[in-house]
């Protein structure tokens, strides 16, 4: 799970927001960090918004990786539950799942589905705050259809900054 990098203040619309120079370097930054640390995800869920798009055009280029992103409508505005609900819909066969929307939604979700059996530092750092470019590694192991509150244990929290 990763929240969109930093993106200018004003934009024709909030939606129409662009990322700034540096949070093109920082979601470069976090591709490098994610290709090291999960294998190239078999399906990923971006927000329609533009600073959204831009984060994994970014993220994606820099990791190296060629999978099309899913963009969705719904992850602009989505609540807790919603975001979840878009995640459960993924295929079985999908072992890596990237989600990349907008706080608060990005960070109650992620701190909702820790287990609290993983990376003690990792969970501590989730709850300390979701900066720009902040992103969640997760454990879950069944469907993606049973995937509830408390049921992924954090695996990793890394910030991407240049």
């Amino acid at each position: 799970m990763l929240r969109h990098a930093k993106a200018e203040a004003w934009g024709e619309s909030d939606h129409e927001r662009e990322l700034t120079t540096a949070g093109i370097a920082d979601a470069a930054a976090a591709g490098t960090w994610l290709a090291r640390a999960v294998p190239e995800p078999g399906q990923v869920l971006v927000s329609s918004a533009r600073r959204t798009r831009q984060t994994w055009e970014s993220v994606a280029t820099s990791a190296g990786w060629t999978i099309e992103a899913t963009v969705d409508d719904g992850l602009y505005s989505a609540e807790p539950e919603t975001m979840l609900d878009l995640m459960r819909a993924t295929a079985d066969e999908v072992q890596t799942l990237l989600v990349i929307g907008h706080n608060p939604t990005i960070a109650y979700l992620a701190q909702m589905l820790d287990d609290g059996n993983g990376d003690e530092e990792a969970s501590a750092a989730l709850l300390g705050g979701y900066p720009t470019c902040a992103l969640t590694v997760f454990d879950h192991d069944g469907p993606w259809a049973d995937l509830t509150m408390g049921a992924a244990a954090v695996r990793a929290f890394h910030v991407g900054r240049a």
